[in-house]
């Protein structure tokens, strides 16, 4: 048989199959010597057909595994910083962003990683931020929900401050479910200016 024809089939299998088969010499041999001994290639247990399913199975495992190994707390950690800067808006947020990711955002991370640390990984994924930050002076980012209950874990919230001589700041705190959302956790403060600031998601 040709050269080309054999590199013709090698290929072809190798794409069909995605590279899991390759040709195996019985099938060489089996070209070379007619059609004879094709029907006993044909009969005996396929290699390629145990490769393919041990692959699959192997697949399956692999993708069980990372399904398995969910991060919950980074899943949390990417929706705070989206619901933020919903919030934040196309005027307030690209002048705070600076301040507000290098000073403020580390700080949500470690109030989120406290509140989830003693949980479970049922009560972990059970966990989600909400998605309807308030608008106009508002102070609520969002808020970290337990589905299973229905009930808020802890609050993320901004307030507009006018401060005498000084002009506006804004005051990012939360409040925590475990003294009934009663203290104000300060996280920290970014100045805005000497002019009123617009509102929230503007």
């Amino acid at each position: 048989m040709k050269t080309w024809v054999k590199k013709s089939i090698v290929i072809m299998v190798a794409f069909l199959t995605f590279g899991l088969i390759t040709p195996t010499h019985e099938i060489w041999d089996a070209f070379d010597q007619g059609s004879s001994n094709r029907a006993s290639i044909d009969s005996t247990p396929g290699i390629g057909t145990a490769v393919a399913a041990e692959t699959e199975n192997n697949w399956d495992e692999q993708t069980q595994v990372q399904e398995e190994a969910v991060d919950y707390s980074a899943t949390l950690i990417d929706a705070a910083k989206e619901q933020s800067y919903i919030k934040f808006g196309t005027k307030i947020g690209p002048k705070i962003s600076n301040e507000f990711d290098s000073i403020i955002f580390p700080k949500i991370e470690e109030a989120i990683a406290m509140t989830v640390a003693s949980l479970d990984e049922q009560s972990l994924a059970s966990l989600t931020i909400s998605e309807k930050p308030s608008g106009h002076y508002g102070e609520k980012i969002f808020n970290v929900i337990n589905n299973a209950t229905g009930t808020d874990v802890i609050r993320f919230h901004v307030r507009t401050e006018k401060r005498p001589l000084e002009g506006y700041y804004y005051n990012f705190h939360y409040h925590s479910a475990e003294d009934d959302f009663m203290a104000h956790h300060n996280l920290g403060d970014i100045y805005w200016n000497k002019n009123t600031p617009p509102k929230w998601l503007s």
